[in-house]
């Protein structure tokens, strides 16, 4: 995320204050390959493959229990899968920890909030920046020499997040404090903190009242618009999948039933009496 380079179009990022990339799906930047996870005799995914392209979003829907969340766990490091592989930016890996894929640029956002209600907004999204720290951990603590300098940089990265996603009047107030909506927001912050080439977003707009969803599209659209942040999304309004992505990845039961744009996955006779019904 290019947060200090020029700004070079719209108003609206001007308004923002944020830089413009010009927008254009690129080549396959992660692969997934015929995953399958099980838990004991249970199949959570079988046999999964897609791929997502350079700055696009990609989504992923399906019923409850369909293996979305899982599928992003195996993304991010956080399962390891029993067959499969996945690529990213050329590499493959059959098995990465989380740690090994945040080092590689994919953050993630969760279903459940995982912040540090205690903390600051601030602070929550500073943690955000630890991989991005060299100084060790007692010269952080005594913020002198280079960690004092690093410190300083990484708090004004973090206010140009907090800027962007428009919660300044909110910076020290502690995260428990704050509605249901601005919580996402914040986390939303934290995962941009770590700077990805590629962004998981489980149900960023879960729970959210229509004011809130409207918010937290623009701001996703934003990220993958003026950063040009690749986005993997999980999410249940179909009519914000369908009028944000780019292609759809459709899961039933642990497996792909389809995959295309919101148009083709609109028509999929297996997807409309799997999931979307025949209203739509």
């Amino acid at each position: 995320m290019a947060i200090d380079a020029q700004d070079t179009a719209s108003n609206d990022a001007q308004a923002h204050d944020t830089p413009v990339a010009q927008r254009r799906i690129g080549d396959v930047v992660l692969d997934v390959q015929n995953i399958s996870l099980s838990f004991g005799g249970v199949k959570a995914l079988t046999d999964i493959s897609f791929n997502v392209r350079e700055h696009e979003i990609r989504a992923i829907i399906g019923p409850n229990g369909a293996g979305k969340s899982s599928m992003l766990n195996c993304i991010n490091g956080v399962y390891r899968p029993q067959q499969g592989a996945i690529t990213f930016r050329g590499k493959t890996f059959r098995h990465m920890n989380s740690r090994q894929v945040a080092e590689m640029g994919v953050a993630r956002t969760f279903q459940n909030l995982a912040l540090f209600k205690g903390m600051s907004v601030l602070d929550n999204i500073m943690t955000g920046r630890n991989l991005r720290m060299k100084s060790n951990l007692l010269l952080q603590a005594l913020r002198i020499g280079p960690a004092e300098k690093e410190e300083i940089r990484n708090r004004e990265f973090v206010e140009r997040i907090i800027d962007f996603l428009e919660i300044q009047a909110h910076r020290k107030t502690p995260v428990g404090r704050l509605p249901y909506g601005l919580q996402k927001r914040v986390d939303l912050g934290r995962a941009l903190a770590m700077e990805p080439k590629v962004l998981l977003l489980d149900e960023p707009m879960a729970g959210m009242n229509v004011e809130e969803k409207q918010d937290m599209c623009r701001f996703i659209l934003d990220v993958n618009d003026e950063f040009g942040t690749t986005i993997v999304l999980i999410e249940h309004d179909m009519g914000v999948v369908m009028d944000i992505s780019d292609r759809v990845v459709v899961l039933d039961y642990g497996k792909k039933i389809g995959d295309g744009t919101p148009d083709e996955v609109r028509r999929n006779p297996d997807v409309i009496k799997a999931y979307l019904g025949t209203s739509h």
